[in-house]
């Protein structure tokens, strides 16, 4: 005679505490929200997500049609194919003058990837990590992750949103381990001056201790004869400086998962080994791709920047005539961080209402960082057509 089943208890599961910490980058939330919204037959208008709206340049798609045609399917050494990290060399040595040995030249799958080695490197508990604020948002989500003290570098509107030196120098204490620092910036469209920059380096010869990671991501999208100064021009800090940097946003290639990094001697084996740990080796055909963007014509960057410059002064311009808000002009990336503290709205329920009530998708002041709040981000990598209406709904909503 058979038994009747038992019912069985079933025990809740759960990662380590660490993994409690683990923020997210609220664009990702939002885009997916937007594309409910529009597969539900809604007119969305998406100004939130940071990638460019221009299709990768023909050549350089090419290029990695040809790479998969001429058997480029196998793994690649954990660092990169050394062409292309060969060619980022010659790059960074054509618009920087800086040299770098391809023996320091990492090829990553994104620029998180080099966020994230940073981070886990140089965070521990009883470690302090300074980041900006407003800043990308992954920097805090990962310092907290490691179990580190995130300390926020305040970025101010009423310093064009360039990080003060003075102020970030005197953040920095016996237990800081590492300075995050993001120039052009994500998400004010700050750049900060040489002077700064020049002050900054200055300052850190008294804390040796610190490593630094220099976020220039966005180093090609400069405005109004802003200069983009690279940290690789300060020979005193090479030893402890890691570049991150890559080919989503200069080439429109966000899809791809391609970055790069510069590590110091002393690190390069470290992340080497986290490579072979964690990612094993980027994208073969993808990496031929990113070489033919680096070797290729250029021309697609420079129309590409040509039309972001266009879009930009209308967007200040637009966003300057409503009503409770105001908009400080950005020298760098393709985001505008306008202030709407007199509108009589708090930041992320503004771009929920935006999002939900005008079909216009935008991202809260708060989403990157406590100092956020009275903001919102617009990403004008979208139409003149899209932005004109998509600020038409913001002023009718205000209204």
């Amino acid at each position: 005679m058979s038994q009747a089943p038992t019912q069985q208890s079933h025990a809740c599961i759960s990662p380590v505490a660490g993994f409690s910490r683990i923020g997210e980058e609220n664009a990702f939330a939002v885009l997916a929200r937007a594309g409910e919204l529009a597969a539900s037959g809604r007119d969305i208008i998406n100004l939130g997500i940071g990638q460019p709206d221009f299709p990768t340049p023909d050549n350089i798609v090419e290029a990695a049609i040809k790479a998969l045609r001429d058997g480029h399917h196998g793994y690649t050494p954990a660092v990169g194919i050394a062409p292309l990290r060969e060619a980022v060399c010659a790059d960074l040595a054509r618009r920087h003058g800086a040299t770098v040995s391809p023996d320091n030249v990492m090829i990553v799958p994104g620029g998180k990837v080099t966020m994230y080695a940073a981070i886990v490197m140089f965070g521990e508990s009883g470690a302090e990590i300074l980041y900006p604020d407003p800043g990308f948002p992954i920097y805090r989500s990962m310092i907290e992750f490691t179990g580190a003290k995130p300390v926020p570098i305040p970025i101010r509107e009423s310093n064009q949103f360039a990080f003060s030196a003075e102020e970030t120098l005197s953040l920095i204490t016996p237990q800081t381990r590492l300075l995050i620092i993001n120039s052009p910036a994500n998400p004010c469209g700050g750049v900060t001056p040489r002077e700064e920059i020049d002050k900054l380096v200055a300052g850190l010869a008294e804390h040796p201790q610190v490593a630094i990671l220099s976020d220039e991501i966005y180093d090609q999208m400069t405005y109004d004869g802003a200069e983009h100064v690279t940290l690789l021009g300060y020979p005193e800090i090479r030893d402890r400086l890691i570049l991150l940097n890559g080919w989503s946003k200069t080439y429109a290639m966000t899809g791809w998962r391609l970055g790069y990094s510069i590590w110091p001697d002393s690190l390069f084996e470290a992340v080497r080994k986290l490579a072979v740990n964690c990612w094993s080796c980027v994208n073969a055909a993808a990496q031929y791709a990113a070489l033919e963007a680096l070797t290729g014509p250029q021309d697609a960057v420079g129309e590409m920047m040509s039309a972001f410059d266009q879009r930009r002064r209308v967007v200040v311009d637009r966003l300057n005539a409503l009503d409770g808000v105001s908009c400080v002009t950005p020298t760098g990336a393709f985001y505008a961080f306008p202030n709407i503290s007199e509108t009589g709205w708090k930041a992320k329920p503004l771009a929920s209402a935006l999002l939900e009530d005008a079909g216009v998708a935008t991202i809260g002041g708060p989403d990157f960082g406590v100092h956020g709040e009275g903001y919102i981000r617009l990403s004008y990598a979208n139409s003149l057509e899209n932005i004109e209406r998509a600020i038409e709904r913001i002023d009718t909503f205000l209204k």
